[in-house]
């Protein structure tokens, strides 16, 4: 059994009611997470224009695109949604992958359940396939090729595999899903969008809406390439699916709208503001010694939310001066703050080869981020922290609850929140996902 055969047996055999505990519990915060995430994506200029454009170009009524009032066919809904799960950059992000699964297999999960009218444990269990899989097909997609690229690319897998699950494929069909998507993934040479942040972004919308049309081609009998997933050299990376289930472990949570790039910076600056008491206003430098990635995001002021995310600099001076990074900081209203341009204007950011070699050695196999931060106050006084770890924060329902409230605070009453909190942590049971669909109307 090659690789191919293998996924596309965990693809059609999962079980939900036989998965670990700790499997389930994954899924549901996943789902909690990137439901707040692109509710409160639904805010941005590109959420607005991919909602109006996906259900005049792939209209139809067989998925809703969520919080604008529309409808379309299931992968221009599965577009739409992945663009707002993306829109903020506060969605999750996974090992392996360098980048984030959740926008994208949350929306083409959505869009492919609705349209099938599955059950609320169809749409979990198509989400731990997804998860599996794109964590897999991530790692052998960036060693496989010589640029980094964006989530999009092997996000087209991991949402087929979704969408296959949800459409009843049968394994052959899910071995041309497979090869479909990967085939049309698109190009997105990540490292283009650091240089001139737009919103094109990590190409998430079209990696969900791929997905989700190379398993309907799949469904009639268009036929694909056979995947990495399949290639002699990742047999042991694949090996494992069914067995290790990497997204209970290693899902990374964000609390920030901002490029995890520049968060180990964040949180170096945050821990010398509380351990020396001094107040925003009060600094007159910041040095951040980071690495060669980070150093590389948009550092003028910014003129779109992109921009704001894609940045160290503007990020660190909002959560000094607020003490919180989300749609209030990274939204255009807020980009002439005085105030935050100012202490932006303090930040300088220097290339540190230590750090460098440090991030280096982990990234694309780990989680972690470095960076050190130096303060100096108007008085004189002048504080280091030393080099910073920004790991992969351990997150809990409480704490999740907390983060969707948060986030969906923007767009939603309370009372809808707390329906929408009950259904997820009992989504299992729901007989149909257009449950969830209902609410948001």
């Amino acid at each position: 059994m090659d690789g191919n055969d293998r996924v596309a047996a965990f693809i059609q055999e999962l079980d939900w009611d036989r998965l670990p505990e700790r499997v389930r519990r994954r899924a549901r915060i996943c789902l909690l997470d990137n439901l707040g995430a692109t509710l409160a994506g639904t805010l941005t200029p590109v959420s607005r224009i991919a909602a109006a454009y996906a259900s005049e170009t792939w209209g139809g009524e067989e998925a809703t695109i969520l919080l604008h009032r529309r409808r379309a066919s299931a992968p221009g809904a599965a577009f739409a949604n992945a663009c707002a799960g993306n829109a903020l950059d506060i969605d999750d992000d996974a090992i392996f992958t360098k980048g984030h699964p959740g926008a994208q297999l949350f929306p083409a999960a959505l869009a492919a359940a609705e349209k099938a009218g599955a059950s609320g444990k169809a749409l979990l269990e198509a989400l731990v396939i997804g998860y599996e899989v794109s964590i897999r097909a991530g790692r052998c997609w960036h060693d496989h090729h010589d640029i980094y690229q964006a989530c999009g690319s092997w996000g087209s897998v991991g949402s087929a595999a979704t969408a296959a699950r949800l459409f009843g494929l049968n394994r052959e069909q899910i071995r041309h899903a497979l090869g479909i998507a990967e085939y049309y993934s698109p190009n997105a040479p990540m490292m283009r969008d650091i240089s001139h942040p737009a919103m094109v972004k990590h190409a998430i919308g079209w990696g969900a809406m791929t997905g989700v049309a190379a398993a309907g081609l799949a469904g009639r009998g268009y036929t694909g390439i056979p995947s990495l997933l399949g290639f002699d050299k990742y047999r042991d990376w694949v090996a494992d699916i069914g067995e290790q289930y990497w997204m209970a472990d290693w899902v990374f949570y964000k609390g920030w709208a901002s490029c995890a790039w520049g968060h180990a910076a964040c949180v170096a600056a945050l821990q010398l503001k509380d351990k020396h008491r001094f107040s925003a206003d009060e600094i007159s430098h910041i040095k951040v010694r980071t690495f060669e990635e980070a150093i590389a995001l948009h550092q003028g002021c910014p003129t779109t939310t992109e921009e704001a995310q894609f940045s160290v600099k503007w990020p660190l001076a909002c959560l000094l001066i607020d003490g919180e990074l989300g749609p209030d900081q990274v939204l255009e209203h807020r980009f002439g703050d005085p105030a935050v341009r100012a202490l932006m204007d303090k930040i300088e950011l220097v290339l540190d080869e230590e750090v460098n070699r440090m991030y280096t050695e982990v990234k694309g196999q780990d989680l972690r981020m470095y960076s050190a931060v130096e303060i100096t106050l108007k008085d004189g006084r002048h504080f280091d922290s030393g080099i910073v770890e920004r790991g992969a924060d351990r997150w809990d329902e409480d704490s999740l609850e907390r983060k969707f409230r948060w986030l969906t605070g923007y767009v939603l009453e309370a009372e809808v929140a707390d329906r929408l909190v009950e259904l997820v942590w009992h989504f299992e049971e729901v007989p149909d996902v257009r449950r969830l669909t209902e609410l948001l109307r």
